[in-house]
């Protein structure tokens, strides 16, 4: 009798069928949409979010599957390179040659293993239940390998075997512990200055989930009516700004719903703020939005001016994004037009106006809490791309106001080539100007730097990195 004969007969495991999870399945196709067609997690999550809710039967989320859904693609997003290095040190082959959707459950595997208390069992087994579903049982197996190595250390154990030693190579260092592309660390210390210590607390503070902000409209809603709402808290600085603490969803509070507050940056509410404070010589009655998309600084602006009895002009070049001005603005208690038309080809006549707001496109490196993916998609030549949009509309502001009016050049980018390199390139065609110095336009804000501009710093003011120049006609 043989030797395979004399074996006992083992009867094959049955297959089984894998267990759906409906939040890590979302989570999954809100990632695929990220890196497949470009979009924003802030813009793909919601109606997805949205839909699962509408759902009857087991998949139909709650508050807490909704919760952990966000803190899954918000979390893999923001530590997407330090990941990246981690699981490349798991697989037998560069990263480049492994399928990105493969990647993209390696991704949150490894989130829940390193980023969060999910038990280490139940990380693994659930990122390979996910892979069997959304990628075959194949390839189920190459996640479960990969994910039991990455198991083998936490996050500070991966960190000390995967990042070079800041002494040898202090950017690439901070690049991997703090998940930055090398290039943008090293512009974000450039415009920081100083040592070690702000660096880092700047690229930490990017990692962070950022709070909820709202903005009550003058005249049309209070702050005291957004304080009621569940977790609120005042803004730091602004004040008009109310926090929400515990996230919130701000589409479920009335005054959001209707239009008489908004969701909106505390930063981008003190750029406004800043602008509509500065000194004029002259009248006060007509203001331009010059990049009004989509509208949040136009509608605090509109409304402002209506307080002094000004009128507010918002151009946006985008007609969709003219429309979203429409609708934040629908409702401001004095007058205002909203256009679409080309800042760098403006229908309006010079001098028309006494304040001019133009908050240029830019490469957003300052808002990277709210849209972590950007820091991945963004490249060096970006700002090659931006630099002469971003003079040719701070020259339409500057042609725009009359002599003893003022320009706001803002960008949410504290990049010195999107900044101080901007207008200082300008202002060597327009030597009838004068800085004027922003600071004690927001008194009770700290730390904004040497002036005259304001640089924000999301690890200093909670706030996106905004900068702001102000800017006078004086001839």
């Amino acid at each position: 009798m043989s030797e395979q004969s004399r074996r006992p007969h083992r009867p094959a495991k049955p297959y089984r069928r894998p267990q759906k999870d409906p939040v890590r399945i979302l989570a999954f196709e809100a990632l695929r949409a990220v890196d497949e067609r470009d979009a924003y997690a802030n813009l793909v999550l919601p109606p997805l979010l949205r839909k699962a809710r509408e759902k009857e039967g087991p998949e139909k989320f709650d508050a807490r599957d909704a919760a952990l859904a966000t803190e899954l693609v918000y979390g893999t997003l923001r530590r997407q390179g330090t990941y990246d290095a981690v699981i490349a040190a798991c697989v037998d082959r560069p990263l480049r040659e492994v399928d990105p959707p493969v990647l993209d459950v390696l991704s949150l595997g490894a989130h829940q293993l390193l980023g969060t208390r999910i038990p280490t069992h139940a990380a693994v087994s659930a990122s390979v239940e996910l892979a069997r579903v959304v990628l075959g049982d194949g390839r189920a197996k190459f996640v479960n390998a990969v994910l039991r190595k990455v198991a083998q250390n936490d996050l500070d154990g991966w960190l000390e075997k995967v990042a070079p030693p800041y002494d040898e190579d202090p950017e690439d260092h901070l690049a991997v512990v703090h998940s930055h592309p090398r290039w943008v660390v090293s512009a974000l210390w450039d415009s920081l200055g100083g040592g070690r210590a702000g660096i880092e607390d700047l690229l930490e503070a990017d990692n962070e989930r950022p709070e909820v902000t709202l903005v009550a409209r003058p005249g049309r809603a209070t702050t005291d009516e957004l304080l009621l709402e569940e977790a609120a808290v005042p803004g730091r600085w602004s004040p008009y700004a109310v926090r929400l603490t515990e996230g919130g969803e701000p589409g479920a509070v009335e005054a959001v719903r209707e239009g008489r507050a908004g969701v909106q940056d505390e930063g981008s509410q003190l750029v406004a703020l800043a602008l509509a404070n500065a000194p004029l010589d002259g009248p006060d009655r007509a203001w331009l939005d010059g990049c009004a998309g989509p509208g949040g600084k136009a509608a605090l602006l509109g409304a402002l001016a209506a307080e002094r009895g000004a009128v507010l002009l918002a151009s946006e070049k985008q007609p969709h994004r003219a429309g979203l001005v429409a609708k934040a603005l629908d409702g401001n208690p004095g007058p205002y037009q909203v256009i679409a038309a080309d800042g760098t080809r403006p229908p309006w006549r010079p001098g028309t106006f006494d304040r001019v707001l133009m908050d240029v496109p830019c490469t957003g490196l300052g808002a990277l809490r709210r849209r972590p993916e950007a820091r991945w998609r963004r490249r060096p030549e970006d700002l090659e791309n931006f630099a002469p949009l971003q003079r040719a509309l701070l020259r339409t502001a500057l042609d725009s106001v009359r002599v003893g009016g003022v320009v706001g050049y803002a960008t949410c980018s504290p990049h010195l080539a999107e900044t101080r390199a901007v207008v200082a390139d300008v202002l060597k065609q327009y030597p009838d100007t004068e800085l004027v110095d922003a600071r004690p336009l927001l008194p009770h804000v700290p730390a904004l730097g040497d002036g005259p501009d304001i640089q924000l710093w999301p690890h200093m003011h909670g706030t996106d990195a905004m900068y702001l120049s102000l800017i006078r006609r004086t001839a």
